[in-house]
């Protein structure tokens, strides 16, 4: 089936995103919006926009009824989820399908198997993938949980079946805390995706969070796009991400794709999918879960293997074969995305909401930047805070570096607070620099962070005290003849 037109149930960069690949391919699309989004850019860069309700995603973004009834209503051939929102959700998925509609992701039964932690482990169980040791199936009572606890040791992970980013996550260090941290993990898993059901896995310590980009089509046909190191986290939500990781060997490279890739077709799945993994000192990998749409960080695979994943999306759900195979794919240069979200870097990364009132960007053929802000927009509060995807593609990783720091430095954002500052703080670290960095690198260096940058604070405030000093100097002293007045008439012209 030939796709004509397409609704993006989504908002922001991504939506932006996902029409840009569409209109490269003379596909028309159709923009959703709720009422505090009326003047978005994905709005007017849409060839048809529609409201579906007010602020809440509740009440727009999360309608499935809304959703579907425009895209019938516009005459689309097809919904496109993009991430967050729905794009996880197999009832939406389904009531897609069941309206005539092609479901741009996979099919609700793949969703269902994969989408669900405790599901998705069942599968890596049957097939021998590597599993963190822990439960199988959800928690049913503190007791069962406790038994489990013994049999694993602490520390432990409280862990939500459904969704992700954090959401239902705990920690817990000893057993007088697994009860109380095993309900509130229930309850914010039960709030954000409307189940509560929990499991218990050990904790790995120190672990690398590496996943695999794969891809299969509707006739059994698998590859894996090579993996991304994403173990720079706040919250347990990503802020800097590459591709290729730094620490792995070809070897263990072509083991985890395979079984990534296995993973997904034992469940019967299509479309673009992620496969994420734990990895210790020793390669040692673990499957952590599997995100059953596209990533936020998809460009840095893109930047890596010259393909556009949503135009693969596209192909594949109109039943396209994938157009090559596994060893036509290769690896070129080192690419780095880094999430730019109104948060503040100095105060433990909260929310900064306002009015952005400069908004200047870098450019460069090696410069991307996915957005959907400009000058003079407020960023909503009842959104994810990120304003922009900076990333960039060097020949290798010391390039790409390289050339993000000197993006983020010419990247201005003012008006609200961001997460650029930590993240240039990142690439100037010896840890990240060497490769040698884990999930745990901002809770290590984050009070690092904050002392280096006050006393760098501290020098240019010493230099500008220095420098009006110096100036003051200068005008105390005796004027020069008239006759060789060249010098003050350059000094006039100097801006300081």
């Amino acid at each position: 089936m030939k796709i004509r037109k397409i609704l993006i149930a989504n908002r922001g960069e991504i939506a932006i995103r996902i029409m840009r690949t569409s209109r490269k391919l003379g596909i028309k699309t159709v923009a959703v919006y709720s009422e505090v989004d009326r003047k978005a850019p994905h709005v007017s860069y849409a060839d048809e926009a529609y409201c579906i309700g007010p602020a809440s995603s509740s009440e727009s973004y999360l309608r499935k009824d809304k959703i579907i009834k425009v895209a019938l209503d516009s005459h689309c051939d097809a919904i496109h989820p993009g991430y967050g929102f729905l794009s996880e959700n197999s009832e939406f998925a389904k009531l897609v399908i069941d309206s005539g509609l092609v479901f741009i992701g996979p099919p609700a039964s793949a969703m269902n198997k994969m989408g669900s932690k405790i599901e998705a482990k069942k599968t890596a169980t049957e097939i021998g993938v590597p599993l963190v040791p822990g439960t199988h199936n959800a928690i049913s009572s503190i007791e069962e949980a406790k038994i489990i606890a013994q049999r694993t040791s602490y520390p432990l992970l409280i862990k939500a079946s459904a969704g992700g980013g954090g959401k239902g996550m705990r920690l817990v260090n000893k057993e007088e805390e697994l009860e109380e941290q095993m309900k509130m993990a229930s309850s914010e898993a039960l709030s954000a995706f409307g189940d509560g059901s929990v499991f218990i896995e050990k904790y790995v310590a120190n672990p690398k969070h590496i996943e695999i980009q794969i891809f299969c089509d509707q006739h059994n046909n698998g590859v894996y796009l090579f993996e991304r190191e994403c173990s720079v986290q706040r919250r347990h939500q990503k802020l800097v991400e590459e591709a290729p990781s730094s620490c792995l060997t070809e070897k263990v490279r072509q083991k985890m794709g395979q079984d990534a890739v296995n993973l997904a077709l034992a469940c019967g799945y299509v479309g673009a999918g992620t496969v994420e993994f734990l990895v210790d000192d020793d390669l040692n990998y673990y499957f952590l879960e599997m995100n059953t749409r596209l990533q936020v960080e998809h460009p840095v695979t893109e930047m890596i293997t010259g393909l556009d994943l949503v135009e693969l999306q596209i192909r594949i759900a109109e039943g396209t074969k994938i157009p090559f195979s596994q060893s036509d794919l290769t690896i070129t240069g080192h690419a780095i995305e880094v999430r730019i979200c109104a948060e503040d870097s100095f105060t433990n990364f909260l929310p900064s909401i306002g009015t952005i009132t400069k908004y200047q960007t870098p450019t460069a053929d090696h410069i991307r930047i996915d957005d959907s802000y400009k000058e003079g927009m407020e960023i909503p509060v009842q959104y994810d805070p990120m304003i922009a995807k900076l990333i960039v593609h060097g020949t290798n990783r010391l390039d790409a570096i390289q050339k993000m720091k000197s993006a983020i430095y010419n990247f201005n954002i003012k008006g609200v607070e961001t997460t650029l500052p930590f993240c240039s703080y990142v690439l100037e670290n010896d840890n990240f620099l060497s490769g040698n960095y884990n999930t745990n690198f901002i809770n290590k260096f984050y009070d690092e962070f904050l002392n280096e940058t006050k006393y760098e604070d501290e020098i240019e405030a010493g230099a500008k005290i220095a420098l009006y000093a110096y100036l003051n100097e200068i005008q105390k002293t005796k004027p020069i003849k008239a006759s060789d007045n060249s010098w003050y008439l350059n000094r006039k012209k100097t801006s300081y």
